[in-house]
């Protein structure tokens, strides 16, 4: 069906507005910014197997004038209902992150 994404800075307790996140489904390569809420609602349709997303947290940080440990945050996944939503939210600051499969 389809995949989506939402980052929060949790530093600022804001969305992570202009982030840029690239998708990776097999030969498929999708790159997306996040909206003014810190979400991307869809990449495109989904299909079985290892999928990935890669966010750009070093270059975001320092447009902002921040430092990061992260350069980028890849976050890889299986897919195996490519029928159901896929939603994969980001918590986000300068030396930490945590995710998890959302709906």
């Amino acid at each position: 069906m389809s995949l989506s994404t939402h980052v929060l800075d949790a530093v600022h307790g804001r969305p992570a507005t202009g982030l840029r996140v690239i998708w990776h489904a097999g030969d498929t390569v999708v790159t997306r910014e996040t909206d003014a809420d810190g979400r991307i609602s869809a990449f495109g349709d989904t299909a079985p197997g290892v999928h990935r997303l890669v966010f750009a947290t070093g270059e975001w940080f320092s447009a902002r004038g921040q430092r990061t440990f992260y350069p980028e945050v890849s976050v890889v996944f299986e897919i195996v209902d490519a029928e159901a939503h896929h939603h994969v939210p980001l918590l986000l600051s300068p030396f930490a992150y945590s995710t998890y499969r959302g709906s």
